[in-house]
């Protein structure tokens, strides 16, 4: 779909139009249904266990690092930097914290140039690396004057920072700590991508320590849009890849555009001898594009990481992007996959190239020019080249993208990426996904490149926005830093699954089915060959089954336990059915017949049964998920006056006895005293009558208006338009009175009025 006019005339505008039109109403009507969240745990539940580390004084947890030995977690806060202990599960402990605060001095020039001395006028942390095994490299906002120092490590603790170690960070931390900007160590080299001036409308791309000379953009070239916001920078053998958006330039639009984009420039570069001094002489940028066809592109980068290359593999990059367009009142975020073959490919082709006349962007073939203008080539380029490279930065074919996840009504701030080994040896996708509202979501992608999620953690009480993620791998954890604090999330929670349907429903990798304990259990190394999952299908009807012929025999339909109900008679009983599963869709059976309509209803997945008659017996509530059908919860429910006796097909199932009727809904096993018809009665009386009332008010209102109108008609004894008032002296003399009312006119009124309607 041809969104982008370059240089086009009305007529073709209006036929863009057309097409963004339609674009529209295929992405409001059409599509396959987006992924659901299979379970959710609210904030605070109890069945997903989460460790969380504060310390009081504290905020803005924003960035992380991670330890060369995975064992100690690097924590930039505001104004304070501290190590945390992360071998053992639970709680994070806490190292050592040294502080770093912005001076007095920048406090009060912060302040002097409005800014906020409540929220802005600190030194934000925003670079953290390992510099080598015994330094950290730290940089932050430091009150809109950025500043940067080198951290001695001693046994993993942080040593304290000397005033005269502080040098001067502009180009490496932006001055606002609202700004994106990215930063990665490479080679001993911190490539950095942030904006460069107060205002915050220059952005460069620099690099800085190292042997290498420091080299940036040029801002005189606008080789970055002033606008350019930066969110990942990935290093890989030659090159450094930014990833960023920006306006589109190359554009004609009827607003303002913004365009994901990947710039690549060459570690051995050296910058130029005449032209191009102290500035990149391989710089080029392209376009990234993550769009499903029929659809609006997603043209907002939010985040990027690298997952490396396995042994049947290539190097992938996976980032997360939103959209600039509002599809029925809420964004949409998708998560693509970019090969780095392919972003190497393209920055191997045709360039674009801007004619001055008349301002529009046209494609530009391959120069003459050896070697190749861009190329990491050794030593310095020609004056030609960088002559060429002035002007031809910008790439003429895009890097599409293949979409794996699409999700509406969410906005994804950060990404985390991991290849988990399943029980049949392959190794599976997973994505960890940060969101605007503080939830957490764990996605896995199947073979044909398509997600679903397995499950969605509310992090917070009060939605904001995930500012970190930082996935574990030794320690089986991810860490989502946040304005409070720093969160520990098991990548897997195996144990709510209880059954081995349950289990291999769930497709989670990490997971999966002991026989031999009857557990759903986190895969350990080596894996049993006994256990059994079912990743990519999902289908429990042969990695549950039974018998000696394996596959052959489905799994048992049989509850695992029956929950024996005491009922009395003339009373009501509610029998809740947890949902397991978002998934699935649920029904209530009643033995091998159906429920008792004229006694029953379903009210939120409870059963509500009128105990009168023959209404006992065995009560299943049944799970249908992908196409297979399990009970969830059964009931064996009977009365004190007639007792039933067990079916003999049950026979073998434990039973949990419960005496009393469960009447809470959705409650599980909560127990409450039984209820009669009288509450239900009084209030279905009392909204009787108020309807009643509010019938018969509106009944009586309607005549009465009507009369009153009439009557105020009839006062005003206005003449005819064909007749005339006669004439005389007293009439011509006496000016025309106003009209006032007064108590005594309305009660008249109103009394002749009420003898009327009598």
């Amino acid at each position: 779909m041809a969104l982008l006019a370059q240089g086009r005339d009305p007529w073709s505008l209006l036929g863009l139009l057309s097409q963004l039109f339609l674009a529209l109403l295929l992405t409001t009507g059409g599509g396959g249904q987006e992924p659901l969240p299979r379970i959710t745990y609210g904030a605070g539940d109890g069945r997903r266990a989460l460790s969380l580390f504060h310390q009081k004084g504290l905020q803005d947890f924003d960035t992380l690092l991670l330890s060369g030995d995975g064992g100690t977690l690097y924590v930039g806060a505001r104004e304070a930097i501290l190590a945390l202990d992360i071998q053992d599960p639970g709680m994070p402990k806490l190292r050592n914290m040294i502080p770093w605060p912005a001076s007095d001095q920048k406090k009060t020039e912060c302040a002097f140039k409005k800014k906020s001395n409540e929220t802005q006028c600190f030194n934000f942390i925003r670079v953290l690396v390992s510099f080598n095994a015994t330094h950290l490299y730290s940089c932050g906002t430091f009150a809109f004057s950025p500043a940067c120092t080198f951290i001695e490590l001693r046994d993993s603790n942080l040593l304290p920072i000397s005033e005269d170690k502080v040098v001067e960070g502009k180009g490496q931390s932006p001055f606002d700590p609202a700004h994106k900007h990215t930063a990665v160590l490479a080679d001993g080299m911190l490539y950095s991508g942030t904006m460069n001036n107060f205002l915050g409308s220059e952005p460069i791309l620099i690099r800085t320590l190292g042997p290498q000379p420091v080299l940036k953009t040029d801002n005189f070239l606008r080789w970055l849009q002033p606008d350019a916001s930066f969110v990942a920078a990935i290093p890989s053998t030659q090159f450094v890849y930014f990833f960023f958006e920006e306006t589109a330039s190359e554009f004609e639009f009827f607003e303002k555009l913004h365009t994901s984009r990947v710039a690549r420039v060459c570690k051995n570069d050296v910058g130029g001898d005449k032209l191009l001094q102290k500035k990149w002489t391989t710089f080029l940028k392209a376009q990234l594009l993550c769009t499903q066809p029929g659809q609006l592109p997603f043209n907002v980068i939010r985040h990027a990481v690298l997952l490396p290359a396995a042994a049947s593999a290539e190097s992938r990059v996976y980032a997360t992007f939103s959209s600039q367009w509002q599809i029925g009142g809420t964004r949409s975020s998708a998560v693509c996959a970019f090969s780095l073959k392919d972003i190497k490919r393209v920055f191997e082709g045709k360039y674009k190239e801007l004619n001055k006349e008349t301002s529009r962007w046209t494609t530009y073939g391959v120069p003459e020019i050896s070697p190749r203008p861009g190329s990491c080539s050794v030593g310095p380029s020609s004056d030609k080249a960088l002559t060429f490279m002035k002007d031809h930065f910008l790439m003429d074919e895009q890097v599409v993208g293949t979409p794996l996840l699409v999700k509406s009504g969410v906005e994804y701030t950060r990404l985390a990426v991991e290849t988990a080994q399943g029980v049949d040896g392959h190794g599976h996708l997973v994505l960890y996904l940060g969101t605007t509202t503080g939830a957490l979501h764990k996605a896995v992608v199947s073979a044909d490149s398509s997600a679903h999620l397995v499950e969605e953690i509310q992090l917070f009480p009060n939605p904001e926005p995930v500012r970190n993620l930082l996935l574990a791998p030794e320690q089986g954890a991810v860490f989502a830093g946040f304005s409070g604090g720093i969160w520990r999330v098991p990548r897997a929670n195996c144990s709510i699954y209880e059954s081995c349907v349950d289990c291999v429903l769930a497709q989670d990798p990490h997971c999966a089915w002991d026989p031999e304990s009857g557990t759903c259990r986190l895969l350990p190394t080596p894996i049993p060959k006994s256990w059994r999952q079912d990743t990519e299908q999902g289908n429990p009807g042969w990695a549950c089954a039974t018998g000696p012929v394996g596959r052959s025999h489905q799994p048992q339909s049989r509850p695992q336990i029956i929950k024996e109900v005491l009922a009395v008679p003339n009373s009501i009983l509610e029998l809740p059915c947890p949902h397991l599963s978002a998934l699935a869709s649920y029904r209530w059976s009643h033995g091998t017949a159906k429920i008792p309509e004229a006694s029953s209803a379903v009210y939120n997945g409870s059963l509500v049964l009128l105990l009168q008659g023959a209404v006992g017996g065995l009560y299943q509530c049944w799970a249908t998920e992908k196409g297979f059908s399990y009970p969830v919860v059964s009931y064996w429910v009977h009365s004190q006056d007639q007792p039933l006796a067990l079916d003999p097909e049950l026979a073998g199932i434990p039973r949990e006895r419960v005496e009393a009727p469960l009447t809470r809904v959705g409650g599980g096993a909560a127990l409450a005293a039984q209820r009669s018809y009288w509450p239900h009665f009084l209030t279905v009386t009392v909204l009787l009558a108020l309807v009643l009332s509010g019938a018969l008010l509106l009944l009586l209102a309607s005549p009465l208006g009507a009369l009153r109108a009439r009557g105020k008609v009839q006062g005003c004894r206005t003449l005819p338009p064909g007749e005339k008032a006669p004439l005389s002296r007293d009439q011509h003399l006496q000016p025309p009175k106003e009209r006032r009312t007064s108590a005594s006119d309305v009660d008249a009124d109103s009394s002749r009025l009420g003898t009327e309607v009598a």
